[in-house]
């Protein structure tokens, strides 16, 4: 029987209870997935990028100055999602990520809908974010929550970029 709690969208860490959780290890499952997806699997986390290892290691210091929203099922971290701190009126949803065991519960549009509801609240007036082509059910979502394709301002090959405003 599965556990079918409710989940908790918290910051982190301001919000996590005291128990030990954090975004660590979903940012990994992330990370690994998306270098596969990439063609580019590496074994553990010590094969990926700098710059990935770098907020799996220390997330509080690589996102010092933007919010990290955690889905909680009890103390136990089940999603993540990043929301950058607002640079010309517009934030940006990053690293959003649901434990495959917890998907179709709700949780990647409940962390979405809260990034939607922070950035409002910080002020800006939109909110952005770039998916990899191929995760047509991450566009599909973002889509049912009011997001548009738009011009990219990513360099990188297969990125589709979107936005709305708040």
């Amino acid at each position: 029987m599965t556990d079918q709690r409710e989940v908790a969208i918290v910051r982190w860490p301001g919000q996590v209870p005291s128990a030990p959780v954090g975004p660590a290890e979903l940012l990994a499952a992330y990370h690994l997935q998306t270098q596969a997806e990439k063609g580019e699997a590496v074994a553990g986390v010590e094969g990926l990028p700098d710059r990935y290892r770098g907020e799996i290691a220390n997330p509080q210091a690589v996102f010092v100055d933007d919010v990290v929203l955690l889905a909680l099922n009890g103390d136990i971290a089940v999603g993540c999602l990043v929301v950058t701190a607002s640079v010309d009126g517009r934030s940006e949803v990053k690293r959003l990520w649901t434990d495959p065991a917890f998907r179709g519960r709700g949780i990647a549009s409940s962390l979405v809908s809260a990034a939607l509801v922070h950035a409002a609240e910080s002020g800006a007036s939109g909110v952005r974010l770039s998916v990899w082509k191929w995760r047509a059910g991450a566009i599909a979502l973002y889509e049912r929550l009011g997001f548009s394709v738009t011009e990219s301002w990513d360099e990188r090959d297969q990125l589709v970029c979107m936005e709305r405003a708040v």
